[in-house]
């Protein structure tokens, strides 16, 4: 699988020249907090844990930053079902 990027409010991972995945979230200006919005995974990456590591990426993030995670994201929620150990960063 290909390296995880970060860019501007997103982790991807690229490859032939386009995104492959994607996950996108923005900054609550109040609080600081990451809110996921949005997750893409292409039909070339699905089943093999390309999402779980995209969502994986945005909780190592909010980690490193001291702050909250609000999976607005289906797919991102779910994980957080899935992981008990992220849901200490729950907002």
């Amino acid at each position: 699988m290909e390296q995880i990027a970060k860019g501007e409010g997103r982790f991807y991972i690229a490859g032939d020249g386009k995104d492959l995945a994607e996950i996108t979230y923005r900054t609550e200006e109040s609080t600081g907090n990451l809110v996921i919005d949005h997750t893409y995974v292409s039909e070339d990456l699905r089943g093999q844990g390309a999402g779980e590591k995209l969502v994986r990426a945005v909780v190592d993030l909010a980690r490193e930053e001291k702050v909250k995670i609000v999976p607005e994201c289906p797919y991102a929620a779910h994980q957080f079902e899935k992981h008990a150990e992220y849901r200490d960063l729950l907002k």
